[in-house]
């Protein structure tokens, strides 16, 4: 299998801004990790991944019960080893086909 890319986000607490659920409220963070392969077609996708995150892609915010977090915006992340493209997992051959054409 070889060794995986695990691109790790770390959000933290923070406000809000214009755009989100409830501007200028705090939300909640979370650790996200997700995983790709370790070959050319994997960096490809790691540096693709990275520009979408510095422009603010990767993630949003979204109201749950009554508190904002921080959830995983609208590019598929590969988030485990296991279970198949139905639990965001491999194996799934159309993955990295399929999130470089989102990207």
């Amino acid at each position: 299998r070889g060794t995986a890319l695990q691109p790790l986000f770390k959000m933290s607490y923070s406000c809000s801004k214009v755009g989100d659920p409830r501007p200028g409220q705090p939300y909640k963070g979370g650790n996200f990790c997700a995983f790709l392969p370790d070959n050319r077609e994997g960096l490809k996708i790691a540096m693709l991944l990275k520009k979408a995150f510095e422009h603010g892609l990767t993630f949003q915010i979204k109201s749950c019960n009554g508190e904002e977090r921080v959830t995983w915006g609208l590019i598929p992340h590969k988030t485990s080893w296991h279970g198949g493209k139905a639990r965001n997992g491999y194996p799934d051959a159309q993955y990295l086909r399929v999130v470089g054409t989102v990207l």
